[in-house]
């Protein structure tokens, strides 16, 4: 985005997201201030400037939401759909560098990391061998990272190469369900105790991270192949503002009724657990306790 005039002897501009100004007169003529000048902070072009940066954010924050409930649920995206919306930066910056696997008829694709994507919806991706090869399907998938059989190699050669992703794929914190689930089991008590000073404290920290408050419980809504789950922490009374503390993880279907262990599916495992490891981290430690 080019300069705007703003009053008398300024220019004004987005810079990195934020409103910067420059003197167009004087000894600092050309030079961008380090901060704005007090004249300009009611300037109907400042205001109007920041209220686009601050739908530029919204929308980078959509757009990685959207990306990332593909990745969760491996939905099927059409490519045509990539190749439009490819050309929207905050687009591009959410999909670049997602492992990505198309599919033609029942043979899947090699998967790659996106680089490109055309508006026909043909994609470039790199491979695991290092080139760089068109992929051509109706439809790809940015699957979990539990889907992903090549999931070490794949981390590696993101290393190697400097990936990093806007939306969290191939490092992603991931928890393998036990094979010797007890049939009958319905809760998860790894991260029970994490004790937080208040209600308030660890529904702030719910929110940062993403996940939903629902009455006791964080929430973490995931698609379970064709049922949605929802994965729910205890985190406390809502109406008790003392000490809080973390408690049974169990998953739930559209139904609210409670989910066997056994028939929870891995995605929908693995991001409960992610969600409950996240809050016991966050927990007040004790004198000589280890994070």
């Amino acid at each position: 985005m080019g300069w705007l005039a703003a009053g008398e002897g300024y220019e004004i501009a987005l810079v990195d997201g934020k409103v910067a100004a420059r003197a167009m007169s004087g000894r600092s003529s050309g030079r961008r201030l380090k901060t704005l000048p007090k004249a300009l902070r009611d300037h109907p072009e400042v205001e109007r400037l920041q209220r686009f940066a601050d739908w530029l954010d919204r929308h980078a924050a959509a757009c990685a939401a959207q990306v990332d409930a593909w990745m969760v649920s491996s939905l099927p995206v059409p490519v045509r759909l990539l190749g439009r919306v490819w050309a929207d930066e905050a687009w591009r910056v959410a999909l670049r560098d997602l492992v990505v696997v198309g599919a033609v008829g029942d043979d899947p694709d090699e998967p790659g990391f996106l680089r490109d994507v055309a508006r026909t919806g043909e994609l470039r991706v790199v491979n695991l061998d290092g080139e760089t090869v068109r992929m051509s399907a109706e439809t790809v998938t940015f699957p979990h990272p539990v889907h992903l059989p090549d999931l070490e190699e794949l981390r590696e050669f993101a290393a190697e190469l400097g990936v990093t992703q806007k939306v969290e794929q191939v490092y992603r914190a991931t928890w393998r369900k036990p094979a010797e689930a007890v049939p009958t089991a319905t809760a998860v008590h790894e991260f029970s105790g994490g004790r937080y000073p208040s209600r308030f404290r660890i529904t702030a920290r719910v929110q940062s991270l993403g996940y939903r408050v629902s009455g006791c419980y964080a929430v973490c809504r995931v698609r379970d192949g064709d049922r949605m789950l929802d994965a729910s922490l205890w985190i406390g009374d809502p109406y008790w503002d003392d000490e809080s503390e973390t408690g049974e993880l169990t998953w739930q279907d559209a139904e609210g009724r409670a989910v066997r262990l056994s028939t929870v599916g891995p995605v929908a495992w693995s991001e409960g657990m992610r969600m409950a490891a996240a809050l016991y981290a966050g927990r007040t430690l004790g004198e000589g306790e280890a994070a």
